[in-house]
Order: structure tokens, then sequence, then C-alpha cells
């Protein structure tokens, strides 16, 4: 019979149906899980991009273009300063930044790394410009503010 071959029975001697083992892989499972972990990834992606609450400043100026990442330092409210998640005090700042582009071993003919100064609304201007300062006489040129676009939402505390 054509439907046995297909539904695992074999219609045997005496009228009774034995069953054998069906040989195929089920791969709608495999694919129905493997989706379900796709959408999960795409959602929680996005909220994984920056570990240090700071509420940024606004400004009408236009987004840079980036080819690499950049190193990021935040200074929080409580004046706190992290490279990248990792909170540094302000006299190590320098070391901790010249290790981190000495492991990365530029090309040449690249430029330098972009350094970015992510600094809480609430902070004083002079911790700002005390973090940059410290950064740009230790010979990093490539050092910008950063600042929350108009339309973006406001961070979450």
């Amino acid at each position: 019979m054509a439907g046995g071959s297909f539904g695992g029975r074999k219609v045997g001697r005496g009228g009774r149906a034995s069953f054998r083992p069906v040989s195929e892989i089920n791969v709608t499972p495999l694919v129905d899980v493997m989706l379900v972990l796709l959408i999960i990834f795409m959602v929680a992606a996005p909220l994984m991009t920056v570990g240090v609450p700071v509420d940024l400043p606004r400004t009408q100026a236009s987004n840079l273009n980036q080819e690499q990442d950049p190193l990021t330092i935040s200074v929080t409210a409580e004046g706190a300063i992290f490279l990248q998640e990792t909170e540094v005090p302000l006299e190590a700042l320098v070391a901790q930044l010249r290790a981190i582009l000495a492991s990365n071993q530029q090309q040449p003919g690249q430029p330098e790394r972009r350094i970015f100064v992510r600094g809480d609304r609430a902070i004083s201007y002079g911790r700002v410009m005390e973090v940059m300062g410290t950064v740009s006489s230790a010979g990093f040129t490539r050092v910008a503010l950063l600042a929350e676009s108009p339309q973006a939402a406001p961070a979450r505390r």
C-alpha cells in the first residue's frame, strides 16, 4: 500500500498492523525553534548596545559615519568614569586607552581610532572637559562629544 510507506505502518500477516521506525528527520520543529530564536535575538540585540545609563543632552547635528566601533568614555551623573562598560579612575584612563589601542595594533594608513565622551546632562561641564582634556593631552586627537538627537527617546534610569 502506498499509505504504508509514509505513515510508518505496515500491515503484516493476520491483519495486524506492525510499526517500523521512520528513518527521515522531521525538520519542521527545528525550523520552528530556529525562527523563534532569530526573533528573540532580533528583539534583544538593540537592547544590549549600551551598558552605562547616561542622560545625554540633545543636539540638531547630524550623525557621523563610522567604519569601526569607537571607544566610548561615559561620565555618569555622579561623576564616575567608565571606559566602555568598566569603571576607571581618571588617573588610570590614559593607561587603559593606550593598552587597548596597542592591543589592536592599527594597520599603517588606517585612521586613528575615534574616542567618544558621553557626559550625563546633570554633570558639570568642567568634569566632562577634565576627562576630554586628560584624553587629548595624552596624544589622542580624535576625541568627540556625544549628544542625543531630539527625536530620540530619553535614556531610562
